[in-house]
């Protein structure tokens, strides 16, 4: 479909797999964390930040660009990576997710979904087309095709249903993305496996997908309140149906620990609003576990996050200082939170590629943990 991707696997330690997908626009390095940039902005950062953190790859949503400034308006403005001064490889999620989480009186049909804006009413339509569309307009590089995401717990009739909607809706995507992008323009389209916690119908997914030989594949409708032990059974489960020399990406994960325990699982690719959302409400994930600033305990604390950071919002700021900004509700305190979760997040990503190389990532696990429990 595209001579513009490559992903290649350098290393295997059991499941795990570190490896680099090649695109016009830059290297992603993998296991790979993607911050997430809803509205064209990891929010409290400046793209300089996200960049020197060691992000090679952010992620836009179709949803909320579609709705404001409007996909045709960011095209006229030079497309997202001019808008938002980030040069380097761009996700966009389909917005399906969105539609069926944020958006009032949604109507499902096999052509697509109509909905009212969460923001102001206005009405939309959404079709697998439209949104390969929306993206190739936002100047996307990873390009997701348009699902039916539903809520879990839900019957296995209601998810056979969504989930082969889905694979329809693969297929009209992949028509579509044929159709609107040439060679050379940079861009992937990977496909969604869906099929809730059904081991049977994430197998049916997974398999009528490769059948489309798209350039990588995504595990989506996880992460939506099952736990933790459910969604790493439904990847250890669904992943041998997956392509093997094809990236992996579970959409919307997670905790530093389901990082780690997906990447054992043999996942690639990680996008999550945790660690700025987080931030913005004063928790920190250090390697010494999750600190929540606002807890008294460190309002007199002139120690650093982790002294031994490249960060310099883990490093250079007390967490007395820190305590004040988020007590205060300062704006500068959930910039900094939020500048070191990242930070964080691509710290272990890193430490997790290192460890795969070097065919140590159940010993980087366990000592990683370890630092969680152990605490400071």
């Amino acid at each position: 479909m595209t001579n513009d991707f490559s992903f290649t696997i350098h290393a295997r330690d059991g499941a795990a797999r570190q490896g680099s997908i090649t695109m016009p626009r830059g290297e992603i390095r993998t296991p790979a964390f993607m911050p997430v940039g809803t509205a064209g902005t990891v929010k409290g950062l400046y793209m300089e930040q996200v960049r020197e953190t060691g992000a090679d790859i952010i992620l836009g949503n179709t949803y909320h660009l579609m709705l404001r400034p409007g996909a045709e308006r960011v095209a006229r403005l030079g497309g997202l990576h001019e808008m938002a001064r980030w040069p380097y490889p761009i996700l966009t999620d389909s917005g399906g997710f969105q539609v069926m989480s944020l958006a009032a009186l949604r109507k499902l049909s096999e052509n697509g979904v109509t909905f009212q804006s969460h923001i102001d009413g206005s009405k939309h339509e959404l079709t697998p087309e439209r949104s390969i569309e929306i993206q190739h307009l936002l100047d996307s590089n990873i390009i997701m095709q348009l699902d039916e995401c539903i809520r879990l717990p839900a019957s296995d009739e209601e998810v056979a249903r969504a989930m082969r909607l889905s694979i329809r809706w693969a297929e009209r995507s992949k028509a579509a993305f044929e159709r609107l992008v040439k060679l050379g323009e940079g861009r992937a389209l990977f496909g969604i496996v869906q099929g809730g916690t059904n081991p049977q119908l994430r197998r049916e997914s997974a398999e009528a997908l490769a059948a489309l030989d798209l350039p990588g594949y995504a595990i989506g409708g996880l992460a939506v309140g099952e736990p933790q032990a459910e969604m790493l059974a439904t990847i250890e489960a669904t992943a041998p149906f997956m392509p093997a020399q094809k990236p992996r990406y579970l959409m919307g994960v997670g905790t530093p620990d389901d990082l780690l325990e997906s990447v054992a699982r043999g996942v690639d690719m990680f996008d999550c609003v945790m660690p700025t959302r987080a931030g913005r409400h004063g928790t920190a994930y250090t390697r010494f576990g999750k600190m929540n600033l606002r807890n008294a305990k460190f309002a007199e604390d002139t120690r650093p996050l982790d002294e031994a950071s490249s960060c310099p919002a883990t490093r250079d700021y007390s967490r007395a200082y820190l305590h004040h900004l988020t007590k205060s509700d300062e704006m500068l305190g959930q910039m900094l939170l939020s500048w070191n979760n990242i930070g964080y997040y691509q710290a272990l990503m890193a430490g997790a590629r290192a460890a795969i190389a070097a065919g140590a990532y159940a010993d980087f696990v366990a000592e990683t943990k370890a630092g969680w429990a152990r605490g400071e």
